[in-house]
């Protein structure tokens, strides 16, 4: 058994405060399915008015892309050589280029849009919270930790909480709404009598209400590299302190050059398979060479480039599932990477068809040594193996495990509410019924945007 770290946005903005600020929306296939799984209302052309309300893209506006909203958009201000010459190699293998991998096609290879604004991070804090944080009907409690949401009968009427220390509550005369996400979401519920009976009662909990979906259903992104050395001293290794101070004197005073880049600036969604649907992979090139360690990732050992890529629909489904009562204990979280067969063939055939990228003009005219898989490892069951062993975990996109729907393992429906209790949603990416083709931040405010409406309604 391999353990991985699962970090999480403790902070305002949540994880789009840490996150790559990568704005990608997943595919409209993702949606259309979520809508064929009877949830009314979350089909492409239903939700593609709730990301445009949001958006203020900087260089496009047009049927897939606003203008005008809290969130900004923006190309990146700086691209490495090392990207621009991945975008080349990859179309020089026949891949398209695609200068808007949310618009009408997601196919191709091209560079990310970021959630930035002149030059730095713009998070949801920066874009939603900070305009309203003078409003007075607002109130931001920081430094504190909700235990369990309070019920009278099947109402939630209010949540408690501990602020530095001591215990607190608060009210809610309508609605109470989680957003703790994939982790806490559910976690949260369970400490609160809502999951699954069996499973609550074994830890002691009171069940309010027996819902078997709660902490099932997690999916979420396993990521697996592509490492090479390069020929020549060209990547993000081995800058001496005077080009660092240069780099950081050009931000500080211009907000321009490399330290504007999220690094991963360029990518591509890929389709290993014959069935003509959408993208299976999708990846981002890094002008550095990875370490296999997830801890040490950002302390590349010699000049080279990396490739990470995923399963965009992993098969594989794991769960969240109390360690205890207490609160202040973490869940368990079993992502169960893997499991089903369906998975690691595409990671096989992803790293075929990423080698024969790299090897492509004019990537492979300086290409050194592969590291990672490395030569030694040709046949399936070696690359296979390879993935099995070596993979970094979590890129950071759990998701699934409040599903909306309607089937028995369903959590909320299709307004996000809790089924069989009142006053109570969920609104976040633990609603996903099914991961979607892309990062997850857009859709997540996608969510809530589209939440929003439905309460005002």
């Amino acid at each position: 058994m391999r353990r991985f770290p699962w970090p999480r946005g403790r902070t305002l903005g949540g994880s789009s405060s840490i996150n790559y600020m990568i704005y990608i929306r997943g595919h409209a296939a993702d949606y259309d399915h979520w809508a064929l799984l009877g949830n009314k209302g979350w089909s492409y052309e239903d939700v593609l008015p709730y990301f445009k309300k949001s958006e203020h893209n900087e260089r496009m506006e047009n049927r897939f892309h606003g203008r005008g909203g809290p969130l900004n958009v923006a190309d990146h201000r700086f691209r490495h050589p090392l990207s621009e010459m991945f975008v080349a190699a990859a179309q020089e293998t026949g891949v398209v280029s695609n200068d808007d991998f949310n618009g009408a096609s997601q196919d191709g290879c091209g560079f990310y849009q970021l959630t930035q604004k002149d030059g730095l991070r713009w998070s949801t804090a920066s874009a939603f919270l900070r305009s309203a944080a003078a409003r007075p009907n607002l109130t931001v409690v920081t430094n504190a930790l909700v235990s369990r949401v309070r019920f009278e009968g099947r109402r939630a009427v209010g949540v408690e909480y501990v602020h530095r220390g001591q215990s607190a509550s608060a009210g809610a005369s309508r609605e109470v709404v989680l957003s703790g996400e994939t982790i806490n979401s559910p976690h949260l519920l369970m400490l609160s009598g809502v999951g699954p009976g069996d499973h609550l009662r074994s830890l002691g909990l009171d069940v309010t209400a027996d819902l078997p979906g709660v902490g099932r259903n997690l999916q979420d992104h396993l990521g697996t590299f592509l490492r090479y050395e390069i020929t020549v001293p060209f990547s993000l290794y081995g800058a001496t302190p005077e080009q660092l101070a240069a780099v950081q004197a050009e931000y500080e005073t211009t907000r321009q050059g490399l330290l504007t880049s999220n690094i991963a600036e360029a990518g591509a969604f890929l389709n290993t398979e014959s069935s003509g649907g959408p993208p299976n992979l999708q990846g981002f090139f890094l002008p550095y060479c990875l370490t296999e360690s997830p801890i040490e990732a950002f302390q590349p050992y010699c000049h080279g480039v990396s490739f990470v890529f995923y399963v965009n629909r992993p098969a594989s489904r794991g769960q969240i599932t109390l360690a205890s009562a207490d609160p202040l204990d973490q869940p368990l979280i079993d992502p169960a990477y893997l499991s089903e067969a369906a998975d690691p063939p595409q990671f096989v055939a992803g790293i075929r068809l990423l080698r024969e990228i790299f090897h492509a003009k004019p990537l492979g005219d300086i290409l050194g040594r592969e590291l990672g898989p490395g030569p030694e490892a040709q046949s399936d069951d070696e690359i296979g193996a390879y993935v099995r062993d070596r993979a970094s975990g979590t890129i950071f996109h759990p998701v699934g495990t409040c599903k909306m729907g309607t089937d028995e393992m369903a959590v909320v429906d299709s307004s996000l509410r809790v089924h069989g209790l009142d006053g109570l949603r969920v609104v976040d990416a633990s609603i996903m019924p099914t991961l979607i083709g892309g990062n997850t931040n857009a859709p997540t405010i996608m969510i809530a945007e589209k939440a929003a409406a439905m309460m005002l309604s």
